[in-house]
């Protein structure tokens, strides 16, 4: 056995035979856990119809298994196999209303990815495929398909002095979609499949106008309803039954208190001139399915802090006694001394973390199932993933304890400046009331980075929503976060090599 194997044998012999580490460690395990239980059974998801109290619905899911939001006007034929539509779409107009108080306040408005334009759609169920062209308010043509993949068009919006022409065919399964400014020259904007039979037709759209408030790492979300209508002419349908009427159908329809179904769309022909309203959108759900797995693993937060004390205590102990000495007896290389306990000690945080989170979130989940809450649970390997980056956060956290424990030689400072610099920066940046910029800045920089493991919701670029830390939304992705842990640990153990070498301990 070489001398490094036996240094850490020793210091796991010293470790599981202090009663106090192991209690400490097992127990901000157990804290994780329950007080994400605790908090899961005390937070209540629920929705109304009108002024009674309705169990909330089960989320549409895509293609994928992933929430969206599916809901529009869609004006339609049946296509079984090839055949194309084309229309001129005119002008695009919107209204938003403004909820309670200033609720009768109507103005003039489109929301920047609202849409209009023509769709292929496998049926009117929310949730199912489609490939659609259209144009938006401010983001140009946009193809996009299956409610998670978008390709730009020509940028510019659409007004009757720059009508665009949108074409969308379909040969076999696959579709193709062009836009031309003058029906004449057309350019290609993308392909996509969508097999069996389809509903051919146009289709308008528009998400809510938000306006994220600031503080609380982004603060309060409010949301005002939009709609949008858009005007089509040149209508041509060919591969769909021959003189068929178009059908019209409000996609994503809600019911009133009543029973009845409410149908905010419409649509208007005259002179050959199709205009058509509508709201909501197709698209993922971001932003708004709420950061569950944050809430789940609050209790991540104290267990943070137990394990910064029992990682400071391993060492400080040890200086407090001067027992560190017969410690370095065992090896004249000192930075191994540091090598070996961080190795235990990374070790036993590491599996303390990892299966306290894989118990917190699906038992967390199922809670919040029970009180009301519809997000789908995380597939297994999503669950594996999380829980180990867990553990990797728990196991950077105490090495930084552990170095900086000997840098100061005195525990209570340790855990001082370690929840300084981990734990603290996280709970400013998510509910300490700073500005969304301050919080993403304070989530790069710090140690608290390795909290972006929570999120589990990707951030769509054609997607509006609040994509803030309270939202459970991240400015690095996981690996970015416990890459800069990791910097932090490294810099730290480093610090405490140095230090050891150089002290007379």
């Amino acid at each position: 056995m070489s001398d490094f194997a036996r240094l850490v044998r020793a210091e796991w012999v010293k470790f599981r035979t202090v009663r106090g580490w192991v209690l400490g460690t097992a127990s901000a395990a157990l804290v994780t856990v329950l007080l994400g239980l605790f908090v899961a059974s005390n937070s209540i998801s629920s929705c109304s119809n009108g002024t009674v109290d309705i169990e909330c619905p089960a989320l549409p899911l895509g293609p994928d298994g992933q929430p969206v939001r599916d809901k529009f006007y869609f004006v339609h034929r049946t296509l079984a196999g090839d055949g194309a539509i084309t229309v001129r779409v005119t002008s695009m107009t919107g209204l938003i209303t403004y909820p309670p108080p200033d609720h009768d306040k109507i103005v003039p408005g489109l929301v920047e990815w609202a849409k209009a334009g023509v769709i292929a759609k496998d049926g009117t169920a929310e949730g199912s495929r489609y490939v659609a062209l259209m144009v938006t308010a401010e983001h140009g043509v946009r193809m996009q398909h299956d409610f998670v993949h978008d390709t730009a068009g020509k940028p510019g919006a659409v007004s009757a002095a720059t009508p665009r022409w949108l074409r969308l065919t379909r040969t076999g399964d696959t579709l193709t979609g062009e836009e031309s400014a003058d029906g004449a020259t057309w350019s290609r904007v993308g392909t996509a499949t969508l097999t069996g039979p389809v509903e051919l037709g146009l289709f308008v759209t528009s998400p809510s106008d938000l306006t994220v408030n600031g503080g609380a790492g982004g603060g309060s979300v409010q949301a005002r309803l939009a709609t949008a209508t858009a005007t089509f002419d040149n209508v041509a349908s060919t591969g769909t039954a021959p003189g068929g009427d178009w059908r019209c159908d409000d996609v994503g329809t809600e019911p009133n208190p009543d029973g009845t179904v409410h149908h905010p769309g419409s649509a208007e022909e005259a002179g050959g001139v199709l205009t058509v309203s509508g709201n909501g959108d197709i698209a993922p759900l971001a932003g708004e399915t709420g950061p569950w797995v944050q809430l789940v693993l609050i209790g991540l937060v104290i267990g943070l802090i137990v394990v910064i004390v029992v990682a400071a205590r391993t060492v400080s102990g040890e200086f407090r006694r001067g027992l560190i000495g017969v410690t370095l007896l065992a090896s004249p290389r000192r930075g191994r001394v540091v090598a070996a306990k961080a190795v235990v000690l990374g070790a036993v945080t590491f599996v303390a973390g990892t299966a306290a989170a894989a118990l917190a979130i699906p038992l967390g989940w199922r809670v919040l199932t029970g009180n009301g809450f519809r997000q789908p649970e995380l597939p297994l390997g999503t669950l594996a993933r999380v829980a180990a980056e867990a553990g990797l956060l728990v196991a950077g956290t105490a090495l930084i304890a552990l170095g900086l424990g000997v840098l100061l030689r005195r525990g209570l400072a340790a855990v001082g400046v370690a929840v300084a610099v981990v734990v603290l920066p996280y709970l400013l940046a998510v509910i300490g009331g700073l500005p969304t910029s301050a919080a993403e800045w304070l989530l790069r920089l710090t140690p608290a980075a390795a909290f972006a493991f929570q999120q589990v919701a990707p951030e769509y670029a054609h997607v509006l929503a609040s994509y803030t830390p309270t939202s459970g939304y991240y400015p690095l992705p996981a690996w970015g976060g416990l890459a800069v842990l990791a910097g932090y640990a490294v810099l730290a153990l480093g610090l405490a090599s140095a230090r050891l070498r150089r002290s007379d301990a």
